[in-house]
């Protein structure tokens, strides 16, 4: 399995993502350039957090329109894993890939610290790993994390499962502590807190290595 780690103007987490992939995970993967219009001989894309675009408009607002996304669109469609963290979470909702949005914190403060997280849904290709309920740490760092969306979307996203993880504290403001969401067909996953930075004992907790050893457990076994 081969993963792509975007690169947008303004990402600062994609060594972290590049690095927990391939050198703690043991898993292929490379930088990919938001100029480049192909993701040819990939099996997955990894989109990381940071300021893309100096977060002009909206966080993610601009990076959607790269030159990379109509691929990462393409990946998406094809049942092919994506995973964002962070302000790669907000450039999968301004893509349309995710539904809601991504708003500023409710105390209007930037966040950075760990967060204790409920794995609500476990019985996902991203979180087959956890134990249902099972609460992990993971860090935050944003300014724009509290998860909205009508009522309507709320209800679907609970009809179908699509809430993965929470936070098990008020942390942001988001619409009942939703920290993480995937798509109706399960490949799209997006997530404000990073579980790159979560993979090493030397970074505080390992509690993130679960979560892509599901990704490349399940999704390794994905022909399309």
């Amino acid at each position: 399995m081969k993963f792509a780690v975007i690169v947008f103007p303004g990402s600062n987490c994609d060594m972290d993502l590049l690095w927990a992939v391939k050198d703690i995970m043991g898993v292929e993967a490379e930088y990919v350039s938001h100029n480049e219009t192909s993701l040819a001989g990939f099996d997955g894309v990894l989109l990381p957090g940071g300021f893309s675009y100096g977060d002009y408009l909206r966080c993610g607002a601009i990076a959607r329109f790269s030159n990379i996304m109509k691929e990462v669109v393409r990946f998406a469609e094809e049942g092919l894993p994506v995973f964002g963290t962070c302000n790669g979470f907000q450039i999968l909702t301004e893509a349309g890939l995710l539904p809601g949005t991504l708003l500023k914190n409710s105390s209007l403060q930037f966040i950075c610290r760990p967060v204790p997280l409920k794995v609500v849904n476990n019985d996902t290709k991203f979180t087959s790993e956890y134990e249902k309920d099972e609460v992990i740490h993971l860090p935050i760092a944003h300014g724009e994390g509290n998860y909205y969306c009508d009522d309507e979307t709320l209800a679907e996203l609970k009809a179908n499962n699509q809430i993965v993880f929470t936070y098990e504290e008020e942390v942001n403001g988001s619409l009942e502590n939703i920290a993480g969401i995937v798509n109706k067909q399960g490949n799209v996953l997006g997530m404000m807190p990073h579980p790159e930075r979560a993979v090493e004992k030397l970074l505080g907790s390992e509690d993130g290595k679960k979560f892509f050893q599901s990704m490349i457990k399940n999704f390794g076994k994905v022909t399309v």
